[in-house]
């Protein structure tokens, strides 16, 4: 399922290059801050400049984010940016490959890893912090019998659901937003 601006990886060497921690990170810090330089990447990950800019060539290399050289205010400064605002894989597209499917896998892997770390850096967080947000923070689990079209449409819907949020104009009402990570996963499984 293809929406504008989410690009389906079907190159194992696209997911290779994702599937690094700090990868996946200056990927995230991208897309919730928008283009930025390679201080500001380091800044934002504690991590050394050289380190950030060895990654981000190997995103470049792998199309998944690129210079933005209008953004630089002379010829030292390097931005960078996403190509897409996502992207998403199908483990089944590299069945054919065992090598491919492993790296597919160890994608998948990474993605998880990515998704319960950030669940778990909110819950170790201080008292202050847990208090400003209230009850907002939530998570869900419900056990489901569905086909494989139903859990199927489910994604769809819940794909759409989150696009719309993030698609929203935001309000001119003064109010300071945060990036809240939101994740769902819908896996048939055995209780």
């Amino acid at each position: 399922m293809d929406t504008p601006d989410v690009r389906q990886v079907t190159d194992s060497r696209v997911l290779a290059a994702m599937a690094h921690p700090l990868r996946r990170r200056l990927m995230d810090v991208l897309k919730v801050h928008g283009p930025s330089t390679v201080g500001v990447l380091a800044e934002r990950t504690d991590q050394a400049p050289a380190n950030v800019s060895h990654h981000l060539k190997v995103l470049a290399a792998a199309d998944l984010v690129t210079e933005a050289p209008e953004l630089a205010r002379d010829r030292r400064e390097r931005w960078w940016q996403l190509v897409t605002r996502g992207v998403r894989w199908s483990n089944t597209d590299f069945d054919a490959d065992p090598a491919a499917r492993a790296v597919a896998n160890a994608a998948t892997s990474l993605n998880l890893d990515r998704h319960v770390s950030l669940a778990r850096a909110w819950h170790a967080s201080d008292e202050s912090a847990q208090a400003a947000w209230a009850d907002a923070p939530f998570s869900t689990d419900k056990w489901l019998h569905l086909t494989p079209e139903e859990l199927a449409e489910l994604s769809r819907q819940m794909i759409d659901l989150l696009d719309r949020w993030a698609a929203r104009q935001l309000p001119d009402d003064g109010r300071e937003r945060q990036p809240v990570f939101v994740f769902v996963h819908g896996v048939p499984a055995r209780p």
